[in-house]
């Protein structure tokens, strides 16, 4: 009973009962001998080659005036940070140096000394980037969570369009921005900090 249902499924699986590893074999086999053919007549070098083939009648470039060493090679284009231009009449830049003469000015303070108050139109802020796509500056603002910080994404309208500033701040003092400054700069972001109106 077992033999007769073996020769129906072979039937149903086309009759002949070869297995499929022999048409394999011979399929193989038949790809040996065509190129065993074509590379005795020597037609495998020419018709199949996508190597480069040398060139008998190609001539040396000619040497030019100046050698190529000594020419002017334009300078690469330095990417421009508009943001700072056009919000330049509300925001400052505060430099390096100044925020760290603050900060230590404010650490050799005796402990008993108040800081005195900034004027309530001054704020201390840090700008970690400015983006014409809200999407980068939602990267960067997420780059900068998994810093500990807190930052936002502020819209600001300037000629040309939309910018959108990653911010963190305000500070209330230039040791308390240095140090957020600085944790930044540890994990790799450059910020700038800034005193707005």
């Amino acid at each position: 009973m077992a033999r007769r249902s073996s020769k129906n499924q072979a039937r149903r699986n086309g009759g002949s009962g070869v297995p499929g590893w022999i048409w394999l074999l011979v399929g193989l086999l038949g790809g040996l001998v065509i190129a065993a053919v074509l590379l005795l007549r020597g037609q495998w070098g020419e018709a199949g080659s996508l190597l480069p083939q040398p060139n008998p009648e190609a001539k040396a470039p000619q040497a030019t005036e100046e050698p190529v060493a000594q020419q002017a090679a334009p300078e690469p284009k330095k990417p421009e940070f508009t943001f700072f231009d056009e919000l330049r009449e509300r925001e400052f830049v505060i430099p390096d140096a100044e925020l760290n003469a603050q900060a230590q000015a404010e650490a050799a303070a005796p402990p008993d000394a108040t800081v005195p108050p900034q004027a309530d139109s001054v704020r201390f802020l840090i700008q970690a980037g400015a983006f014409r796509s809200s999407s980068d500056a939602d990267a960067l603002k997420a780059r900068i969570a998994l810093t500990g910080e807190v930052a936002r994404v502020e819209a600001a309208q300037v000629e040309g369009g939309t910018l959108y500033r990653v911010r963190l701040g305000p500070y209330p003092t230039a040791g308390a921005l240095a140090a957020a400054k600085a944790a930044l700069a540890n994990h790799g972001i450059e910020a700038v900090a800034i005193r707005a109106q």
